[in-house]
């Protein structure tokens, strides 16, 4: 394995938000004095404290609200143009199709992030992305929606909502809407989204770091997941992002780095969708969809536009992108600098968008802000309303990235199936735009509203709901005994369970262990999670729930996924009981077993980590440009964990032998198998000292200072508890010698809190 721990390459590192040496020339801070330095902060953002509604019940207010009243004041709102930004062709549908769409487009399926479900919209760097420009005005224009319906309407909600209601008042059949989505009170600090430019210029200006990495070939290998992959492969895009460059949704639309080359262009756009989670059916549909509606605007050059919302002066209120050219708006809007539009009808849901595509040939031509666009050869094709003089007709429009639907084959096919069957391109893009809008929310049972549709598609994972009565504690009791009869070990059964609900994202509430997934492909092949030892663990389980569940009078039953949790906890009890401090682990029944065919395997091999420091994981096959330390802190943060959290998970989960691979590291115990703050007095001891045994500074020796023998062996993953000031502070609370007991409660609430994340079934986000 081959890790690069260089301070050059830190501004590439997937968990920073600054370059090195100042943003755009800014002074230093700390961090670049510091550029090894461990940003714990991170799992501390979006606390209650900033947030001023967090004792508000939302699902009860939005499900008090008058949702018909609601769609009915959005849709007028739709059609009520305003002096200040007039709409064009007297309809803000099209423009707020736009702002839901760049809401929901971050989202990346590699890691989870991005999405429609904060409003992350609203706040830096993305309220600055050039590619979201003028959409600060779209959510000005909805904020009397949102003024009137207050505490009970989220962000989140109403930008999907508003983009579902401009579908359909121009006749397009959405396939439903789920609410459910609560509002971000801070920016992310957590999520990379490349290389930051906060001056909000066009992505052309800005050297396209993330556009043309050429990394070296001993950086990439096939199951690249955080840095990037091969050339034929990837296309050069940086993971785990899923947009070409920053400051973009997805790509460059004037083809990549500007070229205008329509292949190109395909292939940064099979790369882009993929990596958001479309495959390629659904992004014809998504990108044909959406341009079937409103136009693109390109009237002012961008030299002259003014600064991005977070750079503006104050007095703009929020407000970016100042047009100082005629109005500033209307026939002078600019946003990414191409102008017209793709369809002669541009409010009304129809076919023109493919059905010209194809009829005409294009050429090449500059718009009035100097982007390059395609326009129809043939002088007599249609032509389209100006949007805002009237009697004024103007030429078709089509990008570079529309083009490249004509010119790639597989592209191509789609679009003729779409050209020939209306009907069924209507309920492919109705599909992809649900999907798209709501591919971050989890479980259906966070879904609210009375448009949430019944039908279950793949991309929701979906579980059966529970369809018997559940078990009692003298159940629980019993089955604990059984599974502590069965012969399996503590670490197995611990290992099984924390397998089966760690792989949960808080990012998109995706994995965990309602499911029993672990037992299924691909996630019970993981060799992270010990597949031989795995298997004895679910074989003897399925016996033990067969032969609770065939007997029963009436219709109690226990699930599989119960099972797996129970038998961790029932481990974790006589672990404790062993070190000296006997406590009962939390349980909460109500699981379900879904199956293989509800299972997308594509989709869930995503959810395997690369590098995973509660197990000590790290795949081999992969050059790695961060320290695992950094990695393992991102782990933390999917799971939503505090500093404490992962700092006592962690030590408990060394000394009850959870190392993938069962080796020694980090294992700072002679009683392995008890759960004891051993962890921690080992690594806060001065008895000892440190020795890497390379260069590469991965592994290391625990020595005695007295004698120079090696008592123990750890990782970057073991002694960053102890290297970090933050961390090591927390540690040496779990190291004192009155805090055994405290060490065991601390880490049992925080099992259970692992356990119970993806259980949206029974408690509310």
């Amino acid at each position: 394995m081959k890790y690069i721990d260089n301070p050059e390459n830190l501004e590439k590192c997937p968990f920073r938000g600054t370059r090195i040496g100042g943003a755009m020339g800014t002074p230093p801070l700390s961090d670049d004095w510091w550029p090894n330095r461990l940003q714990v902060s991170m799992l501390h953002h979006d606390q209650p404290i900033a947030n001023p509604l967090s004792d508000e019940d939302y699902k009860k207010a939005f499900n008090s609200l008058d949702y018909e009243q609601l769609k009915k004041d959005i849709k007028e709102a739709l059609t009520s143009s305003q002096d200040w930004w007039p709409a064009d062709y007297n309809n803000y549908g099209p423009q707020m199709i736009r702002m839901a769409w760049h809401s929901a487009g971050t989202y990346r399926i590699a890691d989870g992030r991005g999405g429609a479900g904060q409003a992350m919209q609203r706040f830096a760097p993305i309220n600055s992305w050039w590619d979201n420009g003028n959409i600060d005005k779209s959510r000005r224009l909805i904020w009397p929606i949102k003024k009137k319906y207050g505490a009970a309407l989220s962000w989140a909600d109403l930008i999907v909502l508003t983009g579902n209601c401009s579908l359909e008042i121009m006749n397009f059949p959405t396939l439903g809407f789920a609410g459910g989505r609560r509002d971000a009170w801070e920016p992310d600090r957590s999520t990379y989204w490349g290389p930051e430019f906060w001056d909000g210029k066009p992505f052309d200006e800005h050297p396209r770091s993330t556009d043309r990495l050429g990394h070296p070939d001993e950086m990439v290998s096939p199951e690249l997941r955080w840095v990037g992959g091969p050339k034929e492969e990837y296309h050069d895009l940086e993971n785990p992002l899923a947009a070409t460059h920053s400051n973009l949704i997805y790509v460059n639309p004037e083809g990549p780095g500007g070229n205008m080359d329509p292949m190109d262009s395909a292939r940064n756009i099979r790369e882009s969708f993929k990596r958001m989670a479309m495959d390629d059916e659904e992004t014809v549909a998504l990108v044909a969809g959406g341009h079937a509606f409103g136009k693109s605007h390109g009237a002012v050059p961008a030299a002259k536009i003014g600064a991005a919302p977070e750079a503006a002066s104050i007095e703009e209120q929020g407000f970016g992108w100042h047009n100082p050219v005629g109005t500033g708006n209307a026939e002078y809007t600019s946003t990414n600098g191409i102008e017209g539009s793709w369809t002669p009808n541009p409010t009304q849901w129809d076919n023109d968008y493919l059905t010209n595509l194809f009829k005409f040939e294009w050429h090449q031509k500059k718009s009035p802000a100097g982007a390059g666009q395609w326009t129809p050869t043939d002088p007599n094709a249609p032509k389209t309303p100006d949007a805002h003089i009237d009697g004024k007709m103007d030429d078709l429009m089509m990008m570079t990235s529309d083009i490249a639907l004509k010119v790639d084959p597989a592209y191509r096919k789609v679009c003729e199936k779409f050209m020939n069957d209306f009907d069924y391109f209507t309920q492919a893009f109705a599909k992809a735009w649900y999907k798209l809008t709501h591919r971050d929310m989890g479980p259906k049972d966070r879904y609210l509203g009375p448009e949430v549709p019944e039908q279950d598609f793949l991309w929701q994972d979906p579980v059966p709901s529970c369809d018997h009565e559940l078990i009692n504690d003298a159940d629980i009791d019993e089955l604990k005994k059984r599974i502590l009869d069965s012969g399996l070990s503590i670490s197995a059964l611990v290992s099984a369970a924390w397998s089966a609900a760690s792989v949960y994202r808080h990012s998109d509430k995706r994995g965990g262990a309602n499911g029993a997934r672990i037992a299924l492909q691909p996630q019970k092949d993981w060799e992270m999670n010990r597949p031989e030892e795995l298997n004895r663990v679910i074989g003897a389980l399925e016996v033990i729930k067969n032969d609770f569940n065939s007997p029963q009078v009436g219709n109690k039953k226990v699930s599989l996924a119960d099972l797996i949790v129970l038998g961790g906890c029932a481990a974790i009890e006589v672990a404790a009981k062993d070190g000296g401090n006997a406590i009962k682990v939390p349980f909460t029944p109500g699981r379900m077993d879904t199956t293989q065919d509800q299972t997308d395997v594509e989709s869930f091999d995503w959810l395997k980590p690369v590098s995973d420091g509660f197990k000590n994981y790290h795949n081999n096959g992969v050059g790695y440009r961060v320290n695992p330390e950094r990695i393992f802190m991102d782990r933390a943060n999917l799971l939503n964990l505090s500093a404490p959290e992962w700092t006592v998970l962690t030590g408990g989960l060394r000394v009850l032998g959870q190392n993938y691979d069962h080796s020694a590291h980090g294992v700072f115990t002679e009683r392995p198998g008890q759960l004891t703050n051993d962890f921690f007095q080992v690594l806060t001891s001065m008895d000892y000292e440190w020795k890497p045994k390379s260069s590469s500074k991965l592994l290391f020796d625990i020595n005695d200072r007295k004698d120079g023998s090696t008592k123990y062996t750890a990782t970057r993953c073991d002694l960053i508890f102890g290297s970090n000031s933050q961390l090591r502070n927390i540690a040496e609370v779990y190291a004192a010698d009155d805090a055994q007991e405290k060490f065991v409660q601390d880490f049992v609430k925080a099992w259970d809190k692992v356990m119970m994340l993806d259980r949206y079934d029974v408690k509310d986000d």
